[in-house]
């Protein structure tokens, strides 16, 4: 394979895993919000190693590969953690119940 398909192909691959990671990384952590609020702090702690520990493991995976790969997948990361971030934002100003948006209870107004 010539240099620039396969720069193509580690750049794709790269921004593929990198949003996947983000996809299961930030909506995760929607429900690690919902963990902490809710008072599970026990199943809260072991779901935010599990998230810092998957995209830890999942970017030096990526470094092993190489500088492009890596670049590509926290690009890929970034991407997912704004279409998650858009998504709930939507949600909440669609008027979604308190359950689906992850906001606490009461913490749309002031007390």
């Amino acid at each position: 394979m010539t240099e620039a398909p396969m720069l193509l192909a580690e750049a794709l691959g790269g921004g593929a895993a990198g949003a996947a990671l983000g996809l299961a990384h930030f909506g995760a952590l929607w429900r690690n919000t919902r963990l902490y609020a809710q008072g599970h702090a026990g199943a809260g702690l072991a779901l935010q190693l599990a998230r810092l520990g998957l995209v830890t493991a999942g970017l030096t995976g990526l470094a092993l590969l190489g500088a492009v790969p890596l670049l590509a997948g926290t690009a890929g990361l970034l991407l997912a953690r704004r279409r998650v971030v858009r998504r709930r934002q939507a949600e909440a100003e669609a008027g979604a119940p308190a359950g689906l948006t992850g906001a606490a209870p009461g913490a749309g107004g002031r007390p």
